[in-house]
């Protein structure tokens, strides 16, 4: 078993550096059976906000490419992959958990888990966006992506966030990661393919489009002065 453990400052938030690290792990696990979780309180509480705020001009095009790339890497990892949801689990964190092929979560009801992108005028790029249509059953899309609501354990499950609550979610996530590696790992790797290649190449293909199209939305005063209202801090606002 490949153990990915998700581990930075401010709530194990994806930065640069956490992505890049993320990926590399991916890689060096070699098809291995996977297992993610968070470390601490929470499982990722998603992007660091601090850090997209603060990327100018390319580098903000290429926070979102690595990403997609990491969400897309992750959704076409050929081994079984199991995602432990200790804790929160919100926007990009959500996004990881549901590229993994299992979702356990911990029987808290303090957790809060859901894509609260559109909350923050954040345009989903095509990876992530795939990832969650292949996810999500059609009549939770609309309710999940445009009500951008945060939801409990129970009310994840329900809406297919995750697929199972339990009170030790460490060890049934290796005892479910157990049951899928007794699989042939070829046979494994060549459904998955067949399922998700496809979905997985054609985002892929739209990742310049989109960036052409929406990188205002990520790149913009008014999303500075939404994610500086999230965290807790005034901001200027721009000058007329």
């Amino acid at each position: 078993m490949h153990e990915v453990v998700l581990d930075s400052p401010n709530l194990n938030t994806l930065s640069v550096a956490t992505m890049t690290d993320l990926r590399d792990q991916l890689r060096r696990g070699g098809g291995e059976p996977l297992l993610l979780r968070g470390e601490g309180r929470a499982f990722s509480a998603g992007l660091d906000l601090h850090e997209v705020t603060n990327l100018q001009g390319a580098a903000i095009g290429e926070f979102i490419a690595l990403m997609d790339g990491l969400l897309l890497d992750l959704f076409t990892y050929p081994g079984p992959t199991v995602a432990c949801v200790n804790g929160h689990a919100i926007a990009g964190g959500c996004l990881l958990a549901l590229a993994c092929d299992h979702r356990i979560v911990a029987d808290q009801p303090k957790i809060k888990i859901g894509l609260s992108e559109v909350a923050l005028g954040i345009a989903f790029p095509p990876g992530a966006l795939a990832i969650v249509r292949y996810r999500l059953a059609k009549q939770h899309l609309d309710e999940v992506i445009l009500g951008a609501r945060l939801y409990s354990p129970e009310e994840a499950l329900t809406r297919g966030l995750v697929d199972e609550v339990a009170s030790d979610p460490g060890a049934r996530a290796r005892a479910c990661l157990g049951e899928l590696s007794a699989h042939p790992q070829a046979g494994y790797a060549t459904a998955k393919v067949a399922l998700r290649g496809a979905v997985a190449a054609e985002a892929a293909a739209a990742l310049p489009a989109f960036l052409e199209e929406s990188l205002k939305l990520w790149s913009g005063e008014e999303l500075k002065q939404r994610v500086a209202a999230r965290l807790g801090k005034s901001k200027p606002k721009a000058s007329s």
